[in-house]
């Protein structure tokens, strides 16, 4: 099967059908993702296939297993080259989508992808999630939250959860050790006013890709020492 198909039938087989105009926006995504790969490091995986079923195909796996309302908010807390926010964006495009990242080339990067996929009502923030977070613009303004390979679950929450309105969800994609990760951060999630409601498995079809979804409901307001300065969430974590 060619690129274009692997993802299709990969996304098919998640109960996610894509139509032709979004594979078109996925292949573009892929263009501009390798040609600036060659200029700022982006990605280590380049491998066309591999780029549609470990990046998209991996990112559209949230939406196989969790029901994002229509016209909500999300943040993508250190969106990197524009995961999983992007991929959402493509399969949900009424979502108000945020990409949050501490590198102004990423951003740049980010701006150039949105332009050429005529995406809207998708805005991206230089910033570090530790200063987004205390920014009343942002504080506890999104529906949803999601981030994928950024930190441990502990840290990721205090990254995480400060924008996360009551209510709200945050949902972290991780890898196998996830259930071990809960544990470790239980006591973090309920000190940052949240608690994980669900833990799902996901198989990405077509590769021997597992991974974990890790949602965690908001129910009370974050307190306001939170998140702390940049380096006090990893070196001092919430135990």
């Amino acid at each position: 099967m060619d690129s274009k198909t692997i993802l299709y039938e990969s996304c098919a087989q998640m109960g996610v059908c894509l139509t032709d105009k979004q594979i078109e926006q996925f292949l573009q995504y892929k263009e501009l993702l390798l040609d600036w790969n060659q200029k700022i490091n982006l990605t280590a995986i380049t491998e066309e296939k591999e780029v549609m079923l470990k990046h998209f195909a991996d990112c559209v796996s949230i939406v196989s297993a969790v029901s994002l309302q229509k016209n909500t908010s999300v943040i993508d807390v250190g969106t990197g080259a524009g995961f999983p926010g992007i991929p959402l964006k493509i399969v949900c495009p009424s979502l108000h989508m945020t990409l949050l990242d501490s590198l102004q080339k990423r951003i740049l990067f980010l701006e150039e992808v949105i332009k050429k996929l005529y995406l809207e009502n998708v805005f991206c923030i230089h910033t570090r999630a530790e200063d987004g977070g205390k920014n009343p613009e942002y504080r506890e303004k999104f529906d949803y939250c999601v981030s994928r390979a950024v930190a441990n679950l502990t840290a990721l929450s205090e990254y995480c959860l400060p924008f996360v309105k009551i209510g709200g969800e945050l949902i972290a994609l991780k890898g196998p050790e996830a259930e071990q990760e809960v544990r470790q951060a239980k006591k973090a999630i309920q000190v940052l006013g949240g608690e994980v409601t669900e833990i799902k498995q996901i198989t990405i079809p077509y590769i021997e890709l597992r991974h974990t979804l890790v949602l965690i409901k908001k129910v009370r307001q974050t307190p306001s020492q939170y998140p702390r300065k940049a380096g006090k969430v990893l070196k001092n974590p919430i135990i």
